[in-house]
């Protein structure tokens, strides 16, 4: 018995050590280096907060779309797993996943698999919905390129931090048919252009690993 424990604490102790984190962000250690802003329509908000005792970064939009990409050079069939953490005050008023009109949200994160040419950028765009059912998917009103997947949906979890794990690798080759490429970058963004509304949201570290 004494051998058949000590057999699997050594197991378990060599998973854990096979397994390898990639820090993309660490708001509470380097703030918003590393970082850049993009602006699409207008300029959301971002800044340092302390929020229930760690930093964050927290977003507001006010008809307003740019985001926060983090360049990356990155194996999606070794670091497969996404982590990350956030908060939304509210779901984006007349939003709607399947609309040019109603292409807004309080919060994403989505990861760009770059291609050789411009036209073959693939990127999963991971969602807190309006109304797209939570586990659903869509292609984006803009590009057959770009998937929302909607990770969360709805009101019913506005105000509560959600901690959140996707499978990189598995959701590519389900949203788009074929084995991805580097993953070339990471971003977040919080926008309200084409509602015109307004929009906070809050983001944690987010992380990168080879094992669940």
């Amino acid at each position: 018995m004494k051998r058949l424990s000590l057999l699997l604490f050594l197991t378990t102790v060599a998973a854990v050590a096979l397994a390898e984190e990639l820090q993309v962000s660490r708001f509470s250690a380097e703030g918003l280096a590393g970082w850049e802003r993009k602006s699409f329509k207008g300029t959301t908000d971002y800044r340092l907060v302390q929020e229930e005792g760690r930093s964050v970064v927290k977003a507001h939009s006010r008809g307003a779309a740019s985001g926060l990409t983090r360049k990356l050079k990155v194996d999606p069939g070794r670091y497969r797993y996404l982590r990350w953490s956030w908060k939304v005050a509210a779901i984006v008023k007349n939003g709607d996943e399947r609309t040019k009109a109603g292409d807004d949200y309080a919060a994403r994160v989505y990861v760009v698999f770059p291609g050789r040419f411009f036209w073959q950028t693939r990127a999963i765009n991971y969602i807190w919905a309006n109304r797209l059912p939570r586990g659903e998917s869509t292609v984006s009103a803009y590009t057959s390129n770009s998937m929302m997947v909607a990770v969360e949906s709805g009101p019913g979890r506005v105000g509560q931090w959600i901690s959140e794990e996707r499978d990189l690798l598995a959701d590519y080759r389900r949203l788009f048919g074929e084995e991805p490429g580097e993953i070339g970058a990471v971003a977040i963004m919080t926008d309200t252009d084409n509602t015109g509304g307004e929009a906070i949201a809050w983001y944690g570290d987010i992380v990168l690993s080879t094992d669940r």
